[in-house]
């Protein structure tokens, strides 16, 4: 007598909207990346990719702007602002080091979890070998092999720099109140150009000075515009004390005057040009006076 074969239905796969993960366990050739980094809100995407690919390099290659710009499409302009993100998170610490001959290099560490402990190094402790019984023979057993002893890992602390003190904001000779008026309003306008540029009336008071002594040195506030806009770092925390900064550093020198560019050769000495006394005629002498004519002129009617 035969039963009847019941068989329930197969259960449909639920649909699933969004990323779908095919993960393969690897058993070589990985970087383990904490979603700290992977998922981090404050970094753009070209900083977390530079991070994850500064991790999986071995100790000692060489990240710096130019060998990154080389293997990646981005520009070194970005690439320096990534790296300048990754500092600030606290991903990486970058230093400046004498070596021995003299020559002074950047040193970088990077860090997979920034804020933790680093680990204390261990030393791998041999297990203790089992007694066993003689053997039955009178030979004597061979003695044990010595097990070899095991390197240390040292770890070394980032060295600590303490943060230079801010260069004194540059003062002009004259503050008029036309370059006043002219300067705060060049400052007040920066956040048209880069909306990050966003200062108090306080910060531009405070600024006014320095913005004074470019002008006061014939630069065209287009220049000065484009040497406060140029290359911001992303992300910018304190838009006036960058602005000071750059105020400060980049500031030009007065420009030169004509005695200073005239060309001379080695061993010619440059008569100067005199105007005559008589006629306004210019011409090459040493000491104002008459020119070679008037003194003719003179020289007869006497």
């Amino acid at each position: 007598m035969g039963t009847q074969q019941i068989t329930a239905p197969l259960c449909a796969r639920p649909a699933v909207s969004g990323v779908i993960h095919i993960n393969v366990r690897h058993t070589a050739g990985f970087t383990v990346i904490g979603n700290h980094l992977a998922q981090h809100r404050g970094l753009s995407l070209v900083a977390i990719g530079l991070a994850v690919h500064i991790q999986s390099l071995p100790a000692g290659a060489k990240i710096g702007v130019k060998r990154l710009a080389e293997r990646f499409p981005e520009s070194e302009t970005r690439i320096a602002a990534a790296l300048r993100e990754l500092e600030a998170a606290g991903y990486l610490h970058r230093s400046r080091v004498r070596l021995a001959d003299g020559r002074i290099v950047t040193r970088t560490v990077s860090y997979n979890q920034p804020g933790a402990d680093a680990p204390t190094a261990r030393t791998a402790q041999p297990r203790a070998a089992r007694s066993t019984p003689e053997p039955a023979s009178h030979e004597p057993a061979p003695p044990a092999p010595t097990p070899a002893p095991q390197p240390v890992a040292v770890l070394v602390p980032p060295p600590t720099t303490r943060p230079a003190s801010p260069l004194p904001l540059p003062q002009p000779q004259v503050l008029t109140p036309e370059l006043q008026r002219t300067a705060a309003a060049l400052l007040a306008d920066l956040r048209r150009h880069a909306p990050q540029l966003v200062l108090s009336e306080g910060d531009i008071s405070a600024l006014t000075p320095g913005i004074v002594t470019w002008l006061e040195r014939d630069a065209h506030p287009d220049t000065i515009r484009h040497a406060l806009t140029a290359d911001l770092p992303v992300p910018l925390k304190h838009p006036a004390k960058l602005l000071r900064h750059r105020i400060t550093a980049l500031l030009p020198p007065p420009l030169p005057g004509t005695h200073e560019l005239e060309a001379t050769r080695p061993g010619v000495i440059v008569i100067p040009l005199q105007n005559c006394d008589r006629c306004d005629r210019a011409f090459r002498s040493r000491h104002p006076g008459h020119c070679r004519d008037c003194r003719t002129d003179l020289s007869a009617a006497a």
